[in-house]
């Protein structure tokens, strides 16, 4: 058997447990069915992943860089708050939402399912915080880049976005409708952007 790298068989395996979650659910997702899908022997998974938990989280961490590496993408460091959360919502949603369903399902029941098993629920505050952060230093970099301010701080404007976009994707989940979601999804961006109202930094003048 060929050598792979430790961080590549890692990759390899989570590849695998989020098509199997997605196809599956938490619930039905065993160890043994990601090793099946990944190619790879049972006790190299547990090598890897000791714990379910262990490998839930590395998929968590996954889909979180898959999301910042989307909005990534639709950011023009230049043009500020309002492009950002247009931009970055829209791609964000063709590109990990709209024809991804199973994605989406996934990783609610990974919310639930730590609330569920967990006592402290600590993988859904990690999903949770990562999810607001993302947004949150998304806009920041732009209003930094544009210089602009914003009337409420990023953290909130972070968090919001997610609570709207978060029950968006719920309502699309239960009911796919591509042309209702994208009207929604439009004028919950305006609604953000109302709310954060980024304005141009005034910039000080120094008397000589």
């Amino acid at each position: 058997m060929a050598y792979v790298k430790a961080s590549e068989r890692e990759e390899q395996i989570v590849a695998a447990a989020v098509t199997v979650l997605s196809r599956v659910g938490v619930p039905a997702t065993t160890l043994r069915a990601v090793a099946a899908e990944a190619g790879v022997p049972l006790g190299t998974l547990h090598y890897v992943f000791p714990t379910k938990d262990k490998l839930l989280q590395a998929v968590i961490t996954t889909v979180i860089g898959d999301i910042s590496r989307t909005l990534g993408t639709q950011l023009e460091v230049d043009k500020g708050v309002e492009h950002a959360l247009r931009h970055g919502v829209t791609g964000f949603w063709e590109i990990l939402v709209a024809d991804r369903i199973g994605l989406q399902i996934m990783q609610y029941e990974l919310m639930t399912y730590s609330l569920r098993t967990d006592a402290g629920g600590s993988l859904a505050q990690l999903q949770y915080e990562r999810y607001s952060s993302v947004v949150t230093e998304f806009c920041e970099r732009a209003a930094e880049a544009a210089g602009e301010r914003c009337a409420v701080g990023f953290d909130t404007l972070g968090r919001l976005a997610l609570a709207q976009i978060d029950g968006l994707i719920l309502q699309y989940v239960s009911k796919p409708d591509p042309d209702r979601a994208r009207r929604d999804l439009n004028r919950a961006v305006d609604m953000l952007v109302l709310f954060a109202d980024p304005q141009p930094v005034a910039r000080s003048t120094t008397r000589r």
